[in-house]
């Protein structure tokens, strides 16, 4: 099993390192256009692999996308943040010529590679990828509910000084602070609705740290996340890589499933070796399809500035 990462910053590091501790991948290759970026950073993993007991090879290139061939997947990080005075037009125009050029030169040297976009905004360049390739929508999946869908159960644990593990909960819709759709509703402790430990006004507090959980991390960090990110791409990519079924909410493209059309939005999907195997039609309250097409008018309105 190889896996390509494209981008060696924070992200993209953490991504090829927890692929790599998680053993499931043979090789890894990080490419970054920085000279000798993606080289040191791949150099730097492979010394810790004695120390955490992994055999992933991890390599680096600057540029060189021979050096990505007959890749099973392959992770797009690359993109700019936006900048002091920039537009979100003009922000939107840079990240798709880069996402469009990251496709097309993965797609030439790895045709049958399953491709996971998490460069922002991330629905917007999962639908990029889908009309600027020839690739089944199978093979096109957008990172972005896996790590909100993790940000939701944090804050659930939180709130219930309750173990992580023993709580379950899903965020659908898109990768934004407006456009989430956590599912409180149906969120759980040990099958146990969280409604049942938590008051309405406490549960309402969770959906809106979760929905606003990039922006509280910019805000301390001075820059975006990159753990739970690389760890919410190495979960989609062994489930693939594994053949594991499971199931994920990823931006992927729609087709009147939850009563949307021509659109990449966060709904569950179940995960194996063909990529997305199957999306799964769950219940959802009046107020939960309100938020969802509240959601699909606002991914619909960002993919409108794109030139395709």
């Amino acid at each position: 099993m190889k896996i390509t990462v494209v981008g060696a910053g924070a992200v993209g590091a953490s991504c090829a390192e927890y692929i790599a501790i998680k053993n499931f991948a043979s090789e890894v290759v990080l490419l970054d256009i920085k000279e000798g970026y993606a080289e040191g950073k791949a150099m730097d993993l492979m010394q810790t692999a004695s120390l955490n007991g992994f055999d992933t090879t991890i390599t680096g290139t600057t540029g060189d996308y021979s050096k990505t061939a007959d890749s099973d997947i392959a992770v797009i990080t690359l993109g700019i943040p936006r900048k002091p005075g920039m537009t979100r037009e003009e922000l939107i125009g840079i990240n798709a010529g880069i996402v469009k050029t990251v496709a097309s030169s993965l797609l030439e040297h790895s045709p049958n590679v399953i491709l996971i976009v998490v460069s922002n905004p991330m629905d917007t360049m999962t639908y990029l990828v889908h009309k600027s390739t020839n690739l089944p929508k199978n093979k096109i999946i957008g990172m972005g509910g896996a790590l909100d869908s993790a940000r939701f159960k944090y804050r659930l644990a939180e709130a219930l000084d309750a173990p992580i593990s023993d709580i379950d909960g899903m965020v659908i819709g898109g990768h934004s602070d407006t456009g989430m759709v956590p599912l409180a509703s149906q969120a759980a402790r040990n099958s146990v609705k969280v409604s049942e430990f938590l008051t309405e006004d406490r549960l309402k507090q969770v959906v809106e740290d979760t929905k606003v959980g990039g922006a509280t991390l910019t805000k301390l960090l001075g820059t975006s996340a990159w753990y739970a990110p690389g760890a919410a791409v190495s979960s989609l990519a062994q489930a693939i890589a594994c053949d594991q079924r499971k199931m994920f909410p990823c931006s992927t493209l729609l087709d009147g499933e939850y009563g949307l059309s021509d659109i990449c939005i966060g709904v569950p999907v179940l995960l194996g070796k063909n990529g997305i195997e199957s999306i799964v039609d769950i219940p959802l309250s009046d107020t939960e399809k309100a938020k969802m097409q509240e959601s699909a008018v606002g991914v619909r309105n960002t993919n409108g500035l794109l030139d395709v």
